[in-house]
């Protein structure tokens, strides 16, 4: 059997196999490749944090490009909650120059505030060119008058907001979901209404301005709700949740910092709301919000750990395991979720870029293993199904992994 032969028996998912087989270059980058082995479009993630410039002891552009490879990533976009903020065209320029050459597309957001501090608009008019959206990542925009006049600046810009939802009036020192663990281990929660109540306000100002508007890692059933609804109305809007809402609750809580990030694991209600919304269409994408922190920040238990987890690493795996493989949703749906859908919403192109999976392969998650610095992970010792064999961006291996795995 030839090499293009031997092409032609691999599957491949939501791309064109007569087109890619017909590529002597890309043909010649699968060549020694198992025909058990399945192709992807290469993964987008719309929401990391990479943490250079300002906090590379975390995570820099190189350890979080080389994770986001070994995940089936090509494209990422990287946030703002960076020293220096991105709020002018200097310090977004520091952080595309550091952007350059790694191992998958790295697009930037700029900041929607000075300092994302809340009091005043960034330099939305100067970054535009270069930002592939505006967001305070991290921190919710809490003035409505400011927040309208970044959508309409955004607006007039052509350009999107995307949107951390977060009522600091609500949060009451809470750091994990208002919800039964909370109640019974002596925690103070985050209730729901901290996060659906500024969605609830900002779609309402989504109507008013017409800016395209995006909802980042939504998490209660009342936020899948009111961006249902609002799809209805013919509303602008995306949303993402993360790996992490879709396959755990707050059940799944333990006394350790893996298991807190913002938002909360929240209950299993939420869960199922979030499982429908990705079902019929109302969650338009499946993003990590790969969140690395030191070990020592992420070892002082659930209420003093940094919020945030890591994703890249585990995201496809945690889908195919828990969504896919017991027919929550059909491969063909969870790819979508990975890689058309945040790329059509984006604006990001495929180019030529392929991920390459052993579906039967199973591994422990060892966070020893990550290349990502942060090791702070929920899936920590689960079995999980999929191995990343190959990562091809711009016609380049970018990540590729020929150990053999055993159940």
């Amino acid at each position: 059997m030839t090499d293009t032969q031997k092409k032609d028996t691999l599957r491949f998912v939501l791309l064109d196999a007569a087109a890619v087989t017909g590529r002597a270059d890309i043909c010649a980058l699968l060549s020694d490749l198992s025909s058990e082995y399945v192709v992807f479009p290469g993964f987008c993630d719309v929401h990391v944090h990479f943490r250079e410039p300002g906090f590379s002891y975390k995570e820099t552009m190189e350890t979080g490009s080389r994770a986001a490879a070994a995940g089936g990533y090509t494209a990422v976009c990287t946030m703002p909650n960076l020293n220096p903020v991105p709020d002018t065209p200097v310090h977004l320029h520091e952080q595309l120059r550091l952007a350059a050459g790694q191992a998958v597309a790295i697009y930037p957001y700029a900041a929607i505030t000075v300092g994302q501090q809340g009091e005043k608009l960034s330099a939305m008019r100067q970054l535009a060119a270069d930002a592939i959206a505006f967001s305070d990542d991290g921190r919710g925009v809490q003035s409505e008058s400011l927040m309208r006049q970044a959508m309409e600046t955004a607006a007039a810009l052509g350009k999107m907001i995307v949107a951390h939802c977060e009522d600091n009036h609500l949060l009451h020192g809470g750091y994990i979901h208002a919800g039964a663990y909370a109640a019974a281990h002596g925690h103070r929660g985050i209730c729901s209404e901290s996060e659906w109540g500024p969605i609830k306000r900002d779609l309402q100002l989504v109507k008013e301005t017409g800016c395209a508007y995006h909802v980042c890692h939504i998490s209660t059933k009342e936020s899948v709700a009111l961006i249902r609804q609002a799809k209805a109305e013919g509303v602008d809007v995306t949303c993402e949740t993360a790996p992490h809402y879709l396959t755990m609750d707050d059940t799944w809580l333990q006394e350790d910092g893996r298991f807190k990030m913002n938002p909360p694991l929240r209950s299993p209600a939420d869960r199922a709301a979030l499982i429908e919304g990705v079902q019929d269409g109302t969650i338009d994408m499946i993003a990590t919000d790969h969140a690395p922190h030191s070990a020592e920040e992420k070892s002082r238990g659930l209420a003093d750990s940094a919020f945030g987890v890591v994703g890249l690493e585990t995201a496809f795996p945690a889908i195919y395991t828990h969504l896919v493989k017991p027919g929550i949703l059909s491969l063909e749906q969870a790819v979508r979720l990975l890689t058309e859908n945040p790329r059509k919403r984006f604006g990001i192109p495929l180019c030529d870029d392929l991920c390459v999976w052993d579906l039967q392969a199973v591994r422990q998650v060892d966070p020893n293993t990550f290349l990502s610095k942060g090791r702070a992970t929920p899936y920590a010792g689960e079995s999980l199904f999929g191995r990343c064999v190959r990562t091809i961006h711009n016609g380049q291996i970018t990540f590729s992994d020929e150990t053999t795995d055993t159940e």
